[in-house]
């Protein structure tokens, strides 16, 4: 292996290609039209366009990519995760081209990337498996049928999916049927494969995982357990290893069925065996629970994932190996580093993934305006392809980044990670980064009790206390722009001068006015503050803040900044968020009101896949509108109130920007 071609993009890129440099071998990276100025491209040896935009133009064209590995001389490909990671027909096309695949042969992949099939393997090996439907017969009929067997709540699941993409749950049988025809449309779009399978659904279990590797002589071991159970649409964003709820004994069982089956299917390389774990801790029991003898174990095969894993950094920080490596090594014939006995677990890590969505889980696209990562530190890493300018596009998933925190405990380890977070700065468009850091602070998930129905349970309140803006943080950072930072020139005056501002939902009057050199005194009713500003920092009546702000592209015309700011009344080792619109030039239905309760605007970038109304139906509050497409995922919109469809604006199809009217109501 002297040349190796990175079929993906991003953080894993960037990854892939860090080990391969490490090992002296040279590297290709590919890249779309979007990221033709993307970190991956400058830090590999060399690089390939791809053309186009969407994935299914670039990364997702099996042509493309052997070509670009037969124009640069490469003579193996790793394909990361995503894409055609777990795709055998491209896993054989690369082979046939006569290179080097990273990554399990192709009948195990087809063996185990159907999560049909791999339920089959696993029966037969006694791996515990969810009752459930996983036929050939794909009618919406023989669901209906199937479901009645089953007993709901049930989970629907496209056999080939992945990334929480594909999965609906359905808790009762008037869901059925819109549940399937969204998952197979998702499925179709995301895997090219719409079939579905059915299961008896967990209400609330742990997501638990095994890493497993195997080599090309037999030899096959697991890593021990990573616990994912903190998840949105049924996608992780943070991850640990071990597992809070995880025994040594529960470790070697779990452990045990995940060897079993990568053995059973001939497995060679990285992969990761998931399953839903039932530890009694859970908030919602199940309303229809096993019969007696039917699935007595207390975890079940969710499927195995063919590739190596997002959150594959938290097991290397606990076993301070590099699994990259071993996938390039065993890729090359060489036997497993270690035996199983020689395995050595330290400490407790952790990992968040940021992503371009705000505190809804709604994805958000645009420039990033300004980049700071935290200090780096024995025990702290951060796998980004984040810079100050970066665009980020509707055209590929939200993840930006991992932070991972490595400590001797648990406890070290949450509270490390959630400073670290506050120290991270990605200003320009909306990031998770405050929403993960009230995750980890939570008393449920600090005391090691989150399941997999953490968020649906405790995200409001997470939400509330994250939107809920002091006086004292409005007026740190109206001070900061006003003093010293954009739009310093447009507001700076001797005279105290009116302004209305929108900080988050609110919209406030307040009189500035600059009294000396960096010094603002703000009124705001009978309350007068005094702010002392330089540079990035702020003393506002004797309390000192820390502070950034950039200026970002206009919402409808009006000027808009995002500050993150630190200290004051802020707990330590904290920093919130502020939006602030510039409403002094705008007319008042900027601020909304009653022409915004007319109409439905896009929320982000996308392409509208589906309406679900005509012009003139009365619709009824919560009524689905229709189904935009971004970041890899489906969103439906939904009917603000029950009102009737006065026009429809779009067709299916149309790619849609953030605030475009999409429909108004009467």
């Amino acid at each position: 292996m002297q040349k190796l071609l990175i079929a993906n993009r991003g953080e894993i890129a960037r990854r892939v290609i860090r080990s391969a440099h490490a090992m002296g071998i040279a590297t290709v990276a590919v890249y779309s039209d979007a990221d033709r100025d993307a970190l991956h491209v400058r830090e590999a040896g060399s690089s390939f366009a791809l053309g186009g935009l969407a994935s299914a133009d670039a990364y997702l064209r099996v042509d493309k990519l052997i070509g670009a590995a037969r124009a640069t001389g490469a003579d193996a490909v790793h394909p990361g995760y995503g894409f055609l990671s777990e795709n055998a027909d491209f896993a054989q096309a690369v082979i046939d081209a006569g290179l080097t695949w990273v990554g399990p042969p192709p009948a195990a992949i087809r063996a185990l990337g159907s999560k049909s099939a791999a339920k089959a393997l696993a029966l037969a090996q006694g791996v515990p498996c969810l009752p459930g439907y996983f036929g050939d017969d794909q009618r919406d009929q023989t669901f209906a049928e199937e479901a009645q067997r089953i007993g709901f709540p049930l989970m629907v699941k496209a056999v080939a999916g992945g990334g929480g993409r594909g999965m609906r749950l359905v808790h009762e049988a008037a869901q059925l049927l819109p549940a399937l025809h969204s998952a197979r449309s998702e499925a179709l779009s995301g895997f090219g494969n719409g079939d579905l399978l059915i299961e008896r659904a967990l209400l609330a279990p742990r997501h638990v995982e095994v890493q497993v590797f195997a080599d090309a002589h037999g030899h096959c071991i697991h890593l021990g357990e990573r616990d994912c159970s903190v998840q949105r649409r049924h996608q992780k964003i943070i991850e640990e290893t071990p597992s809070p709820a995880v025994s040594p004994a529960l470790r070697a069982e779990l452990g045990r069925c995940a060897v079993a089956l990568a053995q059973a299917a001939g497995y060679v390389g990285a992969g990761t065996v998931e399953f839903l774990l039932e530890d009694g801790g859970g908030e919602s029991p199940h309303p229809n629970p096993l019969p007696e003898g039917e699935g007595a174990s207390h975890f079940y095969l969710m499927e195995m994932n063919t590739r190596l894993q997002v959150e594959h950094p938290v097991t290397e920080m606990i076993t301070g190996l590099d699994l990259v490596e071993w996938q390039l090594r065993i890729a090359r014939g060489e036997p497993l580093p270690l035996t199983q006995e020689q395995v050595r677990f330290s400490g407790h890590a952790i990992e968040v993934r940021l992503c371009a969505e705000d505190e809804h889980h709604t994805p958000h696209t645009g420039r990033v305006r300004h980049f700071a990562e935290p200090p780096m530190a024995p025990g702290l890493r951060f796998d980004h392809a984040l810079a100050t300018g970066a665009e980020v596009t509707p055209h590929y998933d939200a993840l930006l980044g991992k932070l991972i925190v490595h400590a001797p405990t648990r406890a070290e380890a949450v509270h490390r990670l959630a400073h670290a977070l506050g120290e991270t700065q990605v200003l320009g468009l909306p990031t998770n980064r405050a929403f993960l850091a009230a995750c980890l602070r939570h008393p449920v998930f600090a005391a090691g009790g989150a399941h997999i129905p953490f968020l649906a349970e405790h995200g409001d309140a997470l939400r509330t206390r994250l939107q809920a803006t002091t006086t004292a943080e409005g007026v740190a950072a109206l001070a900061l722009l006003y003093a010293g930072q954009p739009p310093a020139e447009a507001l700076a005056s001797p005279h105290p001068r009116h302004l209305r501002l929108r900080l988050g939902s609110a919209v406030h009057e307040w009189l500035v006015q600059e009294t000396g050199r960096g010094r603002v005194r703000v009124t705001q009713g009978d309350r007068v503050h005094e702010a002392q500003v330089s540079g990035q920092r702020i003393v506002l009546d004797g309390v000192g803040w820390s502070a950034r702000a950039v200026a970002v592209d206009p919402s409808a015309g009006v000027p808009r900044w995002h500050v993150q700011l630190a200290g004051g009344d802020l707990p330590a080792g904290t920093a919130t968020e502020l939006w602030l619109d510039d409403l002094g030039f705008a007319p008042r239905e900027a601020e909304g009101g009653a022409s915004a309760a007319r109409e439905l605007r896009a929320p982000f970038n996308g392409k509208l896949i589906a309406l679900h109304v005509q012009t003139r139906q009365t619709v009824a509050r919560g009524a689905p509108l229709l189904v935009i497409e971004s970041m890899k995922l489906e969103h439906t919109l939904h009917a603000p109130r029950d009102t009737v469809i006065e026009s429809l604006n779009v067709a299916p199809g149309q790619q849609v920007a953030p605030g475009q009217l999409l429909a108004t109501f009467l």
